[in-house]
């Protein structure tokens, strides 16, 4: 959109207008990013405290390891979110330098096309952000839902609770097969 210097100061007041409501949609889509950071830092650390208590217990080999495999996508994918690039935003020094000396309708008109433009590039880091947070999701369910089944797997009847004076699953097929190694 190409205007003539008499038509941006003709449309000042309409200028202004889109020039705030980009501004705050900036700020917006600054804030729906962090927030998405945010969420990161805590997929990291389930992931790195599920791996943790994974590594502190005895577990089923196979499926012990893939879950370790979902933890380790999920801190790399969740440290990678907000490890991007910051977001775009308009630079002080570079407004006043170049739109110092112009007239607020072409101020206004340029200011706008500007934030158009880092609109869309943060509009694509964003949507980048939120499928690398969405794997890291993902990875982080399939490693809880490995690592319950890696356990269980692996305790089967070896762990399972019994009341004083019960025998346990394994002391009562040892005690039968000493007692019926003793001479009767």
């Amino acid at each position: 959109m190409t205007m003539t210097p008499q038509e941006l100061e003709d449309q000042k007041e309409t200028l202004e207008l889109i020039n705030s409501e980009l501004a705050a949609r900036l700020a917006r889509q600054s804030e729906s990013g962090a927030k998405v950071d945010t969420k990161a830092v805590f997929l990291v650390g389930f992931a790195a405290t599920g791996a943790q208590f994974l590594a502190s217990r005895s577990f089923e080999p196979f499926t012990g390891t893939a879950a370790f495999a979902a933890y380790a996508v999920a801190v790399g994918f969740g440290i990678s979110v907000f490890n991007l690039a910051e977001y775009e935003d308009i630079k002080p020094r570079d407004v006043l330098d170049t739109y110092a000396r112009s007239e607020k309708g072409a101020t206004l008109g340029a200011l706008a096309g500007t934030r158009v433009g880092m609109f869309e590039k943060n509009a694509r880091l964003h949507q980048r952000k939120t499928k690398r947070w969405t794997v890291a999701l993902a990875a982080v369910a399939a490693g809880i839902v490995l690592s319950t089944v890696s356990l269980v797997l692996h305790t089967g009847g070896h762990d399972r609770h019994t009341e004083p004076g019960e025998p346990t699953p394994t002391s009562s097929s040892s005690s039968s097969s000493s007692s019926s190694a003793q001479p009767h």
